[in-house]
């Protein structure tokens, strides 16, 4: 990954994946956290959701990128409720702060793998703490090629697929719905209006990340019947 043609293309945008302050209302609805509730934005990225999730308690975002760390960081300089971090996430269940009443994992599990993912995440809770998640998903039982190439090599689930790894890891799942077509909307299009923006004077090799992000967003928009994001809300049993 060439990084500084892509923090180029990614500076300052609003988000770093699909979702909305919509599914973070959702899934702190259904979490019912107590007060002073310790929450982790696990692999946070640009921070599109730390806002939301400062409204019910105290926020710690993390990400492994320095670009992002301190984007976040300027974002939110005047919420003393957040702290901002480079943290690795598959190291969660050792910072100070773990266990956490809930975390709040965006389209970053995947990077750890779903099962390992959750059993990293599950150790980072208190016993009765919340998982909220975002996984790639096949919303057909036969997705064709395009579907299956948009996620590359990754091991992508359906639903009941997604459900029976949560339980086996030793939660109780509280509601699950699938990332909106909007929500995936507020991603690309703020991206698809700076590639507009930096192409008339980019070079060829930020021409070459230009080209990336926007095909990207043009293959979402062809496969987005048969697969996305499936949002989990599970809670951690003792």
């Amino acid at each position: 990954m060439d990084w500084e043609a892509f923090f180029t293309v990614h500076k300052d945008l609003p988000r770093e994946g699909p979702g909305s302050p919509d599914d973070v209302a959702w899934a702190l609805d259904l979490a019912a956290l107590p007060e002073g509730a310790v929450i982790c934005d696990a692999g946070a990225g640009a921070g599109g959701d730390v806002a939301a999730l400062a409204r019910a308690g105290r926020v710690l975002a993390v990400d492994q990128q320095d670009g992002f760390v301190a984007q976040m960081q300027a974002r939110f300089a005047d919420l003393p409720q957040v702290t901002v971090r480079k943290e690795d996430m598959g190291r969660i269940a050792e910072f100070p702060e773990a266990p956490f009443d809930m975390i709040w994992c965006a389209g970053a599990l995947y990077f750890l793998g779903l099962k390992p993912g959750l059993e990293v995440m599950r150790g980072a809770l208190k016993p009765g703490g919340v998982l909220a998640f975002s996984e790639p998903c096949y919303f057909t039982e036969t997705p064709k090629e395009k579907a299956r190439a948009f996620w590359e090599d990754y091991p992508t689930r359906d639903r009941a697929g997604i459900a029976a790894a949560v339980a086996a890891a030793g939660f109780e799942i509280l509601g699950t719905r699938d990332v909106s077509e909007a929500g995936w909307e507020a991603y690309y299009q703020p991206m698809e209006a700076r590639i507009a923006e930096l192409r008339p004077e980019a070079d060829a090799r930020l021409t070459g990340m230009l080209d990336l992000c926007a095909q990207e967003a043009r293959d979402w928009r062809a496969v987005r019947e048969e697969t996305g994001y499936h949002l989990v809300v599970a809670r951690r049993l003792s």
